[in-house]
């Protein structure tokens, strides 16, 4: 599995953590569901450090390089892309009381 997480500094942004979890309640969550590969996505805030952002679990391969995405609402709404965005292997999840090594 790899893991993918992007922060944005809103500093320089119109938009706040409030704004953006609302637009998550109207528009941005579902087209996600049935995207190949996408185990787990999760929308993150941070509000001392005015950081919103996402992480996301990926099957082995995935996503696979030319695959049609949804669009990044986050970019278009905050104006600017992540401040921030590391990718890494999974090693072992355990998740409701089993364990499983992904690599």
């Amino acid at each position: 599995m790899r893991a993918v997480i992007a922060w944005w500094d809103l500093g320089d942004s119109d938009q706040t953590i409030d704004s953006l979890r609302d637009h998550l309640g109207t528009e941005g969550v579902t087209q996600w569901t049935k995207v190949p590969g996408l185990r787990l996505k999760i929308w993150l805030s941070d509000r001392p450090g005015n950081r919103w952002g996402g992480a996301m679990l990926w099957d082995h391969g995935h996503p696979a390089e030319g695959q049609a995405l949804p669009p990044n609402r986050a970019t278009e709404l905050i104006g600017y892309p992540p401040t921030e965005r590391v990718e890494f292997d999974i090693e072992v999840v355990v998740e409701a009381g089993t364990a499983r090594i992904c690599s």
